[in-house]
């Protein structure tokens, strides 16, 4: 098995501002270290949870653009990023990746578009993605950056792509992590959260634990939804 590029994380919470509003996040305000050794790590939670914003720490502490894109990419259209990738700190291995990639979909759009700018430089390749639809773009852009020697941070995927695309991705995530490549992955999608070998993390409101498929809110959901949705929406409405 290969070493993780990120095996661990660790939050000092005493270099933390006092009225800072990472203190109020209940999921994460008790955080101080999870392990990351595996080849996909899933953050599953509700709205509001703190997925995104440890996500985010992650990948900026690493030194990727808190907007997203390569290592390489340095740009900056609204800074909104938390201070939190001051306060973690990386446990790596000795393993160096050859490449890496922070996707977020909510900043897609900018990454897209320095990433034709960064194009027109020496040994650009354009890869057209503002010609593709979202979806479409989204994925294209994980199947040109993607490979076995990489790190990648995807924040809530899944809101670009159809069903049959969160498949695809599924599909391409499995076999690169077989191949060596780690991925932490932000979710609400039963589709990637069903990655086989993928740790899971529930962020609840009494913090971050481990966390079967079958257990999480998204699964047990829209499984139910699906089953019943006749039932389920007579009394969602009548309720309303």
């Amino acid at each position: 098995m290969k070493d993780r590029f990120i095996r661990e994380l660790r939050i000092d919470w005493n270099t933390v501002e006092p009225d800072s509003y990472l203190r109020a996040i209940p999921s994460l305000n008790k955080l101080e270290c999870l392990s990351l050794d595996y080849p996909v790590t899933l953050f599953a939670g509700e709205n509001g949870t703190g997925k995104s914003t440890l996500l985010e720490g992650i990948a900026t502490a690493y030194g990727f653009n808190p907007e997203g894109g390569t290592i390489n990419y340095a740009f900056s259209t609204r800074e909104t990023h938390s201070d939190l990738f001051r306060s973690i700190r990386l446990i790596k291995s000795a393993r160096k990746a050859t490449g890496g990639y922070f996707l977020r979909a909510e900043s897609f759009y900018n990454v897209a578009t320095m990433e034709e700018e960064y194009a027109k430089g020496p040994g650009g390749v354009e890869h057209h993605y503002h010609e593709k639809s979202h979806g479409e773009s989204f994925l294209a852009l994980a199947q040109d950056y993607f490979h076995e020697n990489g790190i990648y941070l995807m924040d809530e995927p899944e809101a670009a792509l159809s069903p049959q695309r969160q498949l695809s991705l599924l599909i391409h995530i499995a076999k690169l992590a077989e191949a060596g490549a780690q991925f932490v992955i932000a979710t609400h999608s039963p589709i990637l959260l069903g990655i086989p070998g993928a740790h899971i993390y529930s962020f609840e409101a009494d913090g971050v634990s481990d966390s079967a498929y079958e257990d999480t809110d998204s699964y047990r959901i829209t499984k139910l939804f699906v089953e019943n949705r006749e039932r389920m929406l007579e009394k969602l409405l009548e309720e309303d």
